[in-house]
């Protein structure tokens, strides 16, 4: 079996993956049919992780077909098309079975490809532990590119949107315009958002998002920019969807008076400096935290069978996984448009 291996910094190997080793009864056996590189896989790749271990795989976004199930699996079989979510609770503490998964308090709301403790997806097999709550068939009308979307960056977009409190006729900020943004930017007009500004550093991601109806923005104006445009007013809600420190504080500064922040953004940093002065007296409300998946696929599932949501057009290569090192590292210098990677064993 192969897979996509961490082996220091800025080094992916395309190699012999660990040993499958199921948990429990209640796991599962895939074999991986489509995988996605996601903006936090970056996180790891420039040695920024979350383990200090090598060797393991990466990734946390795929689809496939059940091989092999154990005992404790009621709810699948061999054969069955499925999605896995990015991330796995123990599925019996409350906050599982209400659907939090990303609460759960035995298992903290675990992500593959993290370290060697629950091994990524970007490979040939993968183990899905407590594969009944962990894991959905694809659902018919539902492409397998858009089944990869449903893992992780969808779902984590609609959460953000969530977050944000939007109202129709609301302005609505984007901070960020990759993958995760850009499915937040459409999601904002679904919502009923009248205004949507995207703001990112890379002019060929604004240009992504003009496409969309965003007035798109360079960070470095961004500020001023949305002063002029809303006299003053600043925006009813921000969507943060980079984690980087300077793109929390622009939110921040985005927001109107009585405003929501909704950063989704991954951020390591133990030491960020919130400014609770200025949250103070603009009367801020400031949501950050991880996605449940599982809980967002009822409502997302509908949207896109419909053809309202399309955020298959954040796909910019499907490359073989043999070719995954390359697929990081285009990626991680967005090079030749380089948006949403999708990999095929």
């Amino acid at each position: 079996m192969k897979g996509l291996l961490y082996q220091g910094t800025r080094d992916i190997v395309y190699g012999d993956a660990p040993e499958l080793k199921p948990e429990d009864t209640r796991s599962a056996i895939v074999k991986v049919t489509a995988c996605g590189i996601c903006g936090s896989d970056l996180h790891i790749y420039e040695g920024h992780g979350f383990s200090e271990e090598t060797g393991y795989c990466v990734g946390h976004e795929a689809v496939g077909e059940v091989v092999e199930t154990g005992s404790g699996v009621s709810r699948f079989k061999a054969g069955d098309r499925v999605m896995i979510s990015a991330a796995v609770g123990c599925g019996t503490c409350p906050p599982c079975m209400a659907g939090h998964i990303n609460e759960c308090e035995t298992g903290g709301g675990r992500c593959y490809g993290l370290g060697p403790g629950l091994q990524g997806v970007q490979a040939d097999y993968c183990v899905v532990p407590v594969a009944d709550f962990g894991m959905a068939k694809i659902p018919d009308g539902v492409t397998e590119d858009q089944a990869v979307l449903l893992t992780d960056n969808l779902p984590t977009a609609w959460h953000g949107l969530h977050g944000a409190d939007i109202e129709p006729g609301d302005t609505v900020a984007v901070v960020g315009c990759g993958p995760i943004g850009l499915m937040a930017v459409e999601g904002a007009f679904l919502m009923g958002a009248a205004r949507v500004f995207a703001v990112d550093l890379v002019a060929e991601r604004r240009a992504l998002a003009e496409g969309l109806g965003a007035i798109a923005l360079d960070a470095a104006e961004a500020k001023a920019l949305v002063a002029e445009q809303t006299k003053g007013r600043m925006c009813d809600s921000v969507v943060e969807c980079v984690g980087a420190d300077p793109a929390i504080q622009l939110a921040l500064k985005l927001v109107k008076s009585a405003g929501t922040v909704s950063c989704i953004g991954v951020n390591q940093s133990m030491d960020f400096k919130f400014p609770m002065a200025l949250a103070f007296i603009k009367n801020l409300t400031f949501r950050t935290g991880t996605c449940s998946v599982p809980e967002q696929w009822p409502e997302l599932v509908p949207l896109l069978q419909a053809g309202k949501l399309r955020p298959e057009r954040t796909i910019s290569h499907h490359m073989p996984l043999s070719e995954g090192a390359e697929a990081y590292r285009m990626f991680d210098a967005r090079e030749n448009g380089a948006m949403k990677m999708i990999l095929k064993p």
